[in-house]
């Protein structure tokens, strides 16, 4: 398996219009091969942002690469630029292989 992240910096007072854009997309992940869960997360509050991290399990990294070069993710990220007044610099992308799973 496969998980991706995104790190977001939410300028603070913008996390109630960043969580409604997650909430009120239309996400297609459910029609793409490979997708199997997605979770936002909330972290921790800083002196400028709150933490934020889009998380995703896919089954292979393949899959997820595919995802990233597919119509549905242009689709997904298309008003993306919309949001940047509601971030500090531009997510942070992590990719981890998992290797233990219990």
């Amino acid at each position: 398996m496969f998980i991706a992240m995104n790190r977001f910096k939410v300028v603070l007072g913008s996390e109630e219009a960043f969580e409604n854009v997650w909430k009120n997309r239309e996400s297609r992940l459910t029609e793409v091969p490979g997708f199997q869960d997605f979770k936002l997360l909330k972290g921790p509050e800083a002196d400028d942002h709150r933490l934020y991290a889009s998380h995703t399990i896919w089954r292979t990294r393949d899959d997820f690469e595919a995802w990233t070069k597919s119509e549905h993710f242009r689709m997904a990220h298309r008003d993306a630029g919309d949001n940047k007044a509601k971030y500090l610099g531009h997510p942070q992308f992590e990719g981890f292989e998992i290797v233990l799973e219990e």
